[in-house]
């Protein structure tokens, strides 16, 4: 085992700074997760984590507490936004009831997954703000905005859209607006009602609604085409009757879900080009990202967290078996598949969107795909969810 007792330093508590955490920690490394803020806090709103994603947190040991936070899908529902009738339905847990499809809460899945890190020995680090990684040397530095210099062993950079260990491999990269934005909001939900995914989809715009917390509260995305620029974030406070406006013409179930949003937040969606370079060698040391870090995608195939959690398995399997020369086998392994979900993403978007005629035949054609072969639409997307990381070992 190539990690036993191996320094490992983390940038970042998110869900793959602290999945990783607990990866390594348990193949034996002393990890150390170095994260800016002042305490673990709940952010974000729901999130989902499909079969493939969740193989992963059941391999770390966590299975039965993501079955405690989250609500198991039932099936996925693409309707038609302005009268709210249904275009087809993915029966997920009756086509596919060996796997399981998870609503649940960010900061729920941040919990299990703090606490998993920290019973397996990693160790955490908070007021850590970085303000560049530095790679000229015998090994790697995290210089903090304090003006300490970190040196790490091995640096890992799950540092996020904004990542400071990605510029140091890569340099600078600006993102393209994609002429998109989302609102995000959490209401108050029926725990009788069915945990069903929906997709109300209109011509320009979407929204997407599922629920959490045992089905007391309701997620809330909702996108929209527009010309004009919005800022990159997630802490842009919105007027929720801004939200209620742009999707007035949808039908009464989202009008009604919009009546109750209160807090409201908005941000611009930007296209970032995966990475080139996911890893660097020193002499005395080395350095790789995952997750954000090293392939952002858009919301539309909802698989932000799930990728970053197949990074985990692959980057603690490869440096366990190989040491630091495992990482040329961890981008190998990553970049193609990675590619090919983010751009499996950019295709929804638009899928969503669509209006006129084209909107009509692409409508027509999945009620059709539905009556005649119900579970065509889903097996579309067996190479995503029937693949299974943990096999690596």
């Amino acid at each position: 085992m190539a990690l036993k007792d191996q320094s490992v330093t983390i940038l970042g508590a998110g869900v793959a700074g602290l999945a990783l955490a607990r990866a390594l920690a348990l193949r034996g490394a002393r990890v150390t997760v170095m994260e800016q803020a002042d305490a673990i806090r709940e952010i974000g709103a729901g999130l989902q984590i499909s079969p493939n994603g969740a193989q992963v947190l059941r391999a770390l040991g966590l299975g039965a507490a993501l079955e405690a936070v989250s609500c198991r899908a039932e099936a996925v529902e693409l309707r038609d936004g302005r009268d709210g009738d249904l275009v087809t339905r993915l029966d997920v847990a009756r086509l596919r009831p060996d796997q399981g499809w998870h609503f649940l809460h960010r900061a729920d899945l941040i919990q299990i997954l703090l606490d998993g890190a920290k019973a397996a020995g990693a160790e955490l680090r908070l007021l850590q703000k970085v303000r560049r990684v530095d790679l000229s040397g015998e090994m790697p530095v995290v210089e903090t905005c304090t003006g300490a210099q970190e040196p790490a062993q091995i640096l890992i950079g799950a540092d996020g859209l904004h990542s400071a260990t990605r510029i140091a491999l890569n340099g600078e990269a600006k993102p393209r607006f994609t002429n998109q934005v989302a609102w995000r909001t959490l209401i108050p939900c029926d725990p009788s009602e069915p945990h069903i995914a929906e997709v109300h989809m209109g011509p320009g715009r979407h929204l997407v609604s599922y629920p959490l917390r045992g089905g007391t509260m309701r997620n809330i995305v909702a996108v929209e085409e527009r010309r004009r620029w919005t800022e990159e974030g997630w802490s842009i406070r919105d007027d929720a009757m801004e939200l209620r406006l742009a999707f007035e013409g949808f039908g009464p179930r989202v009008q009604g879900w919009l009546e109750q949003a209160e807090d409201v937040w908005l941000w611009g969606l930007f296209r970032h080009p995966v990475a080139k370079e996911w890893y660097r060698g020193l002499p005395q040391g080395a350095v790789a990202i995952l997750g954000d870090a090293a392939h952002p995608t858009l919301p539309f195939l909802a698989q932000g967290a799930n990728m970053a959690l197949e990074d985990v398995w692959t980057l603690a399997a490869m440096l366990d078996r190989h040491g630091t020369a495992g990482l040329v086998a961890y981008q190998v392994a990553r970049a193609r598949r990675s590619d090919r979900i983010v751009t499996a993403a950019n295709r929804n978007a638009r899928a969503y969107h669509l209006s006129g005629p084209l909107r009509s035949i692409a409508h027509m054609g999945l009620r059709l795909g539905g009556r005649i072969a119900p579970g065509a639409a889903l097996s579309r997307f067996n190479w995503l969810y029937d693949y299974d990381v943990t096999k690596l070992g």
